[in-house]
């Protein structure tokens, strides 16, 4: 639950604490907390191993549907493109969209018939063509 929390987050967590609630309510209110998480895992998991006991072996059946959905919703649509249509076969995507493009190489001299436009400053205006 907490794999993401890092000791800098809970030193500013602690601090925090510290400060909200002082130095004389803070152990009692980490102690309260780590009986509350204790408390609600343990709630979780006799439920989960009464569910296996009531359920017995379609508890099994249950979860691979349930984890055939996790991988759904995970799938990209390139990669969904990939398994249901093109059998796993994803050569048809590296060939033709992996590589980079290269770019146009400009002409060496300008066409007579595209006058060449100033680059710094705004855009030239002409009264008589609006």
């Amino acid at each position: 639950m907490f794999a993401n929390v890092g000791w800098g987050e809970m030193l500013v967590l602690v601090v925090v604490g510290l400060v909200v609630l002082g130095p004389e309510r803070l152990p009692g209110a980490i102690r309260w907390s780590a009986n509350a998480l204790r408390q609600a895992r343990d709630y979780l998991r006799t439920t989960t191993a009464q569910l296996r006991e009531d359920i017995g072996p379609e508890f099994d059946d249950l979860r691979e549907p349930l984890s055939e959905l996790q991988k759904l919703r995970g799938m990209t649509p390139r990669a969904a493109l990939t398994k249901h249509l093109l059998d796993g076969d994803d050569s048809l995507f590296t060939g033709m969209f992996d590589q980079p493009q290269q770019s146009v190489s400009q002409p060496a001299t300008p066409s007579s018939a595209m006058p060449q436009l100033p680059t710094d400053g705004p855009a030239p205006f002409d009264a008589d063509a609006t």
